[in-house]
């Protein structure tokens, strides 16, 4: 059966997240699992729950894993407090991190910068749930907060063509900043989609490829987008040029 006549039926809200996950990856060639990422209070039985990073979470899931991750098996005191897992840091508690992007990851020139970088970003995602589940979109048993792509740059063009395709309204983006900031809590946060590539720290550790970029889009996008698939060219629609814009 053609990826085609599970959505072009009118039956695009109806579709499993299993169903979702097929047409994208059938429609993109896709190398890496689409990711549903999702905030919850509720209690959740699939998946490892065991002491991680958020970063190594998104890549093992990306490759067929799915994770529960709360304050007590989250490993990354900036993940943590980014995902609204910890509280914010202040007092020497700061002026530790401040040390460690400046002088340990060399990320930043110095703690202005730094400043800035996080002042000038929405803020973390605080307090807003006891537990993050992160797992391959077709493994979803949780509504999704929104869908997470690891994928190439023709692959992230045609992601957010046919994302905007509707409205034609670019969303705005936050480019840099963690990993887990930049292509969850950015998109979390503010409802955008949103395409980073991540901080270099989080890639080099965790070996993500070179040629990936990261594009996250809010849940409530995604049956548009789909639904999209038919009608653009960024999809499977079939482009037709005039005569006149036809070159000899």
């Amino acid at each position: 059966m053609e990826v085609k006549s599970v959505y072009f039926k009118g039956e695009v809200r109806l579709m499993s997240y299993k169903e979702q996950a097929d047409v994208f990856k059938k429609t993109f060639g896709l190398k890496y699992e689409p990711m549903a990422v999702s905030f919850t209070n509720d209690e959740v039985s699939s998946g490892r729950y065991e002491k991680t990073s958020i970063c190594k979470a998104m890549k093992l899931a990306s490759e067929g894993e799915s994770f529960i991750i709360d304050k007590d098996v989250s490993t990354c005191p900036g993940g943590s407090q980014f995902c609204g897992l910890s509280g914010i840091h202040s007092g020497e508690k700061k002026r530790r991190v401040q040390n460690f992007l400046t002088k340990g990851e060399k990320l930043t020139s110095s703690i202005v910068t730094f400043e800035r970088m996080q002042k000038l970003a929405l803020p973390p995602a605080t307090e807003l749930a006891d537990r993050i589940v992160i797992c391959p979109l077709e493994k979803a048993e949780i509504r999704p907060d929104m869908i997470l792509f690891l994928c190439n740059g023709e692959q992230a063009c045609r992601l957010i063509t046919l994302d905007t395709y509707w409205d034609g309204i670019s969303p705005k983006q936050q480019i840099i900043g963690a990993l887990c900031y930049s292509a969850i809590v950015y998109t979390i946060m503010s409802g955008n989609t949103n395409m980073t590539l991540g901080d270099w720290t989080a890639r080099s550790h965790q070996k993500f490829e070179s040629d990936v970029i990261f594009l996250s889009v809010p849940y409530e996008r995604v049956n548009n987008l789909i639904a999209a698939i038919p009608h653009c060219s960024a999809g499977d629609a079939e482009v037709h040029i005039p005569e006149e814009f036809q070159s000899d």
